[in-house]
């Protein structure tokens, strides 16, 4: 077994790979992390979590992956039933010391393996003990280590509220992670914990943030507190909550805890229990969440227009394509005099193309021709807008869905990956990877 030797001083501090691969195998599950949004600069140290600071390395589904992604520990005393970790699991257990993690973060960012770190924990002994020991973690990490690079913290619920507010002087970013979308499926899944345990240190954290910066902008304080903000996770699929009643818990969390991001991640059974399903949810039922959450975000849409709280959203095409079909009476609009929010609901348009369409038509009429070299969506939009008082998409309904349809299962419509595959080339065997530009863009932008 071989050893990662890392000194500080005098003093050596080893963790075995044993140790860090059980740790780091055991945090993958937990999406909520992005290594963007902080404003924290170097002030004479080691690394900077400044957006320009950040490496952003994305997986095909787009996730980044440009963080040291790790638990403090896996011995849970929690039994959430999904989770690989919970106190009934048979699996060793491991714990790392604030120091293992400090050195093994200023270890991998001088090789230029990261550029920050996600640290989470499983619950161990209590919450408070849990958290006074991340809080030592990030603590050490900006006044002794003086590393500036990102961190993004994983809060413990339960855990005494002055741990939480001194742990977000240090962080650039916390979560807290709301898992599933109901307080019955947390009784059944998750009994140790609460949607109260779960809000309350978010809503503390928020109205903490919103005095902060108050008083920072009257010169009364200084430093930095959660500069990223907050995000959370919920588990798709491993509870019988329909996609409209997620959507209304993610608009709630985003107006009331003004959070950065909802992730969500679609339930895979690594664990079996009865009431878990056998099946994974599956990844399209992610996207589409995520689509419909960038509606929420950006686009000027609520849950109640896009789906009813006991629905699930359409596997067939896009949130906006669906909700552009049941509203076939607001549509076509003229692309030369549509508002910024009429350009933002046609399908196919997204927010950079809706700015270019303003900008140009002030210095001529735009045609169809002029969308197409704004790489406009035309396949969808085509049947929402006129150019110039010509109309040149499908005017029957039943037409229309098919050809949404057929465009959002074509090679360019894929929006979630990064590369497209091509079929076996039949003189060679071999399996060729092509980039897909447009594909790269959409899974970033988001657009719709």
């Amino acid at each position: 077994m071989f050893d990662f030797l890392l000194l500080s001083g005098y003093n050596r501090i080893m963790i075995t790979q044993e140790k860090l691969t059980i740790l780091t195998e055991s945090a993958k599950y937990d999406v909520s992390c992005s290594s963007s949004g902080s404003k924290r600069k170097n002030s004479g140290g080691m690394g900077n979590g400044y957006a320009a600071g950040c490496c952003h390395s994305f997986t095909p589904d787009g996730r980044c992956i440009s963080l040291l992604k790790i638990l403090l520990s896996n011995d849970c005393v929690y039994d959430c039933k999904y989770c690989p970790n919970r106190v009934s699991a048979d699996v060793k257990r491991v714990t790392a010391t604030p120091e293992e993690i400090c050195e093994l973060t200023m270890d991998f960012y001088k090789r230029n393996y990261i550029e920050g770190l996600f640290l989470s924990s499983a619950v161990c002994k209590n919450p408070d003990y849990t958290m006074e020991r991340l809080l030592l973690v990030v603590k050490k990490l900006r006044t002794e280590y003086r590393f500036h690079g990102y961190i993004h913290l994983k809060g413990i619920p339960k855990a005494d509220e002055r741990l939480n507010k001194e742990a977000a002087k240090y962080a650039d970013r916390m979560s807290y992670n709301m898992e599933l979308p109901s307080e019955r499926s947390l009784k059944l899944l998750a009994p140790q914990k609460s949607k109260q345990s779960l809000l309350l240190p978010m809503k503390t954290l928020t109205a903490e943030r919103t005095n902060f910066l108050q008083e920072k902008k009257k010169g009364l304080v200084k430093g930095y507190f959660l500069p990223a903000g907050q995000t959370t996770q919920m588990i798709v699929g491993a509870s019988p909550e329909a996609d409209g009643q997620i959507l209304r818990l993610s608009q709630a969390l985003y107006r009331n805890m003004e959070l950065k991001r909802v992730y969500y991640s679609s339930y895979v059974p690594v664990v079996r229990a009865p009431l878990l399903p056998n099946a994974q949810a599956g990844a399209l039922r992610e996207h589409r969440l995520y689509q419909a959450d960038w509606l929420l975000r950006f686009y000027g849409f609520t849950v109640e227009e896009l789906i009813e709280e006991g629905e699930n959203l359409s596997v067939d095409y896009d949130p906006k394509c669906a909700w552009a079909l049941k509203n076939l009476h607001l549509f076509p609009v003229e692309i030369n005099r549509a508002s910024l929010e009429e350009l933002l609901r046609v399908p196919g348009i997204g927010a950079r193309n809706a700015q270019k369409i303003l900008q140009a038509r002030r210095f001529s009429t735009l045609r169809f021709e002029d969308l197409q070299k704004m790489r406009v969506a035309l396949k969808r939009a085509k049947h929402f807008i006129t150019c110039d008082g010509k109309f040149y998409g499908v005017k029957n309904e039943s037409a229309v869905q098919g050809l949404l349809t057929a465009a959002e299962w074509s090679e360019n419509a894929v929006q979630t990956d990064f590369f497209a595959l091509l079929p076996d080339d039949t003189q060679n065997g071999q399996r060729l990877l092509l980039s897909n530009r447009q594909s790269a863009i959409a899974a970033l932008t988001g657009e719709l």
